[in-house]
C-alpha cells in the first residue's frame, strides 16, 4: 500500500516555517521574563523614578508569589501524578478501543483534551498523550500521529483557561495570592463572575464544537496519513517502568498501601468537610483546595506510596519555568504599581490611561483581547503574565466601566490563543509523544486562523450582555 503524502497547503506551509524559525531563534521563555524586568525598570527610571524605589519594588516584589508560585508548581505536579496513574492507564487502554476510523480517532482525542483541561491543564496534557499513544497501537485506524498529537494539545490551545485550572480566575477568587496593589483595583472575583458566567460557558462550548470540527476536518486519511510508524523516536517506549518491590526491611511501608490508606482517609475526610461547609463553587474555587484534591486523588490512584512518589519526581522538572519566572513576574507587578515616577504617576496608571484613550467601553473587548494575544507569544505563561498585564488593563476597565469579570474572561480566552503555535507549552506534550513541535504546528496554525476572528468577535458580543459592577473588597 502507498503511504506517499499529499502536498502540503498554504496554511500549513507557513505554519511549519513560522514553528521552525520559532525553535531555531526563540530563546527560553526565562529570557524574555528578564527583558521585561529590565523594560519595565527602564521605563520607570525614564518617567523620573529613583534607582532606589525601582530597585526597592523590584526586590520587594521578587518573593510576593512565593503561594501563588507554588500553587501553579501543583497544579502541573497533581496533574501529572493523575494522568499516569495505574487506573488511569486503564482507563485510557479502555477508551482507546472506541474510535472506528482514522479521522474519528483525531476527533476523539481532540474531545478528551479540551473536556480533560476544563478541570486540569496539567492532566489534559498528559492524559491526552498517552491516549495517541493507546491509539497509534491501532494499527488498522491509520491514525495520521501528527494529526492526533495536535488535537491533544488543543485543551491547552483553545480552552483551558476557561476552565477551574485558569491562573487569571483561581488568582482573582484567592485575595491571599494576589500580588501588591491589584486586590485595591480588581476586589475579588469569585468563578460565578469569571468562568461560571452564561456568557463563559457559551463561549467555552463554541470553541470547543469549533476546534473539534477544525480537528475532525483537516485530518488526513487513508494513504496520506502518517502513522506512528513514520516516527521512529515515538516508537520508543515512554510509559515507566513498574516500579520494584522492596529490597530492603526498611521500603516494606513505600510499597505497602496502608500509608496510602490512612492519608487518604484524612485527606477525603478534609475535603469532604470543605466541600458540605462551602459549598462545591466556593471550595473549588480556592486554589489551595483544587490542588489538594488532585494529590490527594493521585495518591489514592497510584495506591503504592513508590508509584506516587515516582511520578511526583517526573513531574518537578515541568515546573522550572514557573518556578524561576514568577517571582520576575512578581519583581514586574510591584514595579508597574509601586513606583511613582517625578509626577507621583505609577506605571500602571499611564498604561491605564492610554488603554482607556484607545479603548471605549464597546471596544474594549477587542483592544484587550488583541494586545493579550500578541504578548502572549512572547511572555508564554497565563498566571505570570496576568500578574503583570491585571493591574493597568483592570484599572482601565474601571474608568471605562467594563464587567470585571468579563475582562479576566476577555484575557483568559485569548491569552490561549498563542499558545497554539507557540511550542513553550507542548514541549511536556511532545515528550510524552516523541514528536517536534513543527510536526504538529501546521494543524494548530489552522485552528489559529478561525480561533483569532471568532474568539474575538465573540468576546465584544457577549460582553454587550453584561453591566459594570464596582469591585468587593473583602470584609
Amino acid at each position: 500500500m502507498s503511504t506517499a503524502t499529499p502536498r502540503a497547503g498554504l496554511p500549513e506551509r507557513l505554519a511549519l516555517r513560522s514553528a521552525d524559525f520559532a525553535e531555531r531563534w526563540f530563546p527560553d521563555a526565562w529570557v524574555f521574563a528578564v527583558v521585561g524586568v529590565l523594560l519595565v525598570a527602564s521605563f520607570a527610571l525614564g518617567f523620573g523614578a529613583t534607582p532606589h524605589a525601582t530597585a526597592d519594588a523590584f526586590g520587594d516584589g521578587f518573593w510576593s508569589l512565593i503561594p501563588f508560585t507554588m500553587q501553579m508548581a501543583f497544579v502541573v505536579i497533581g496533574g501529572y501524578v493523575v494522568a499516569t496513574a495505574p487506573a488511569i492507564a486503564r482507563v485510557i487502554d479502555r477508551i482507546a478501543r472506541w474510535p472506528r476510523s482514522g479521522r474519528g480517532a483525531v476527533g476523539f482525542v481532540a474531545l478528551a483534551s479540551m473536556l480533560s483541561s476544563l478541570l486540569s491543564w496539567g492532566f489534559s496534557l498528559v492524559f491526552a498523550g498517552l491516549l495517541v499513544r493507546a491509539l497509534a497501537k491501532r494499527t488498522e485506524l491509520r491514525m495520521d500521529y501528527r494529526a492526533a498529537g495536535a488535537a491533544a494539545y488543543l485543551g491547552l490551545g483553545a480552552v483551558w483557561a476557561m476552565g477551574l485550572s485558569s491562573s487569571a480566575a483561581q488568582l482573582q477568587a484567592n485575595p491571599a495570592s494576589m500580588p501588591p496593589g491589584l486586590l485595591p483595583i480588581t476586589g475579588v472575583l469569585p468563578f460565578t463572575e469569571t468562568i461560571f458566567l452564561w456568557q463563559s460557558i457559551v463561549l467555552t462550548g463554541v470553541l470547543v464544537l469549533v476546534s473539534l470540527a477544525i480537528a475532525w476536518w483537516t485530518a488526513p486519511r487513508g494513504d496520506a496519513a502518517r502513522t506512528i510508524a513514520e516516527f521512529p523516536e515515538a516508537l520508543e517506549a515512554t510509559a515507566p517502568l513498574p516500579a520494584p518491590g522492596p529490597r530492603r526491611p526498611g521500603e516494606w511501608l513505600e510499597h505497602s498501601p496502608l500509608l496510602t490508606i490512612a492519608l487518604s482517609l484524612l485527606g477525603f475526610g478534609w475535603l469532604w468537610l470543605e466541600f458540605r461547609g462551602k459549598g462545591p463553587m466556593a471550595a473549588i474555587a480556592n486554589l489551595n483546595t483544587y490542588n489538594f484534591l488532585f494529590l490527594s486523588l493521585g495518591l489514592l490512584l497510584h495506591w503504592r506510596p513508590r508509584s506516587f512518589l515516582d511520578a511526583v519526581t517526573r513531574a518537578v522538572p515541568s515546573t522550572a519555568g514557573v518556578l524561576i519566572q514568577f517571582p520576575l513576574y512578581g519583581g514586574i507587578a510591584l514595579m508597574l504599581t509601586g513606583v511613582p515616577g517625578a509626577d507621583g504617576e505609577t506605571l500602571a496608571h499611564r498604561l491605564s490611561t492610554l488603554f482607556v484613550q484607545v479603548a471605549t467601553h464597546d471596544t474594549f473587548a477587542a483592544v484587550i483581547g488583541g494586545y493579550s494575544a500578541v504578548l502572549g507569544f512572547f511572555v508564554p505563561s497565563g498566571g505570570g503574565k496576568w500578574i503583570v498585564e491585571a493591574p493597568y488593563v483592570m484599572q482601565a476597565a474601571n474608568e471605562l466601566r467594563f464587567h470585571l469579570g468579563w475582562a479576566v474572561q476577555v484575557y483568559n480566552a485569548a491569552e490561549a490563543l498563542p499558545n497554539l503555535v507557540n511550542p513553550f507549552w507542548m514541549l511536556p506534550l511532545l515528550g510524552v509523544l516523541g514528536l517536534r513541535a513543527r510536526d504538529i504546528v501546521g494543524f494548530t496554525f489552522v485552528q489559529l486562523v478561525v480561533h483569532v476572528p471568532l474568539v474575538l468577535g465573540l468576546l465584544w458580543l457577549l460582553g454587550t450582555t453584561l453591566a459594570y459592577q464596582p469591585p468587593v473588597l473583602p470584609s
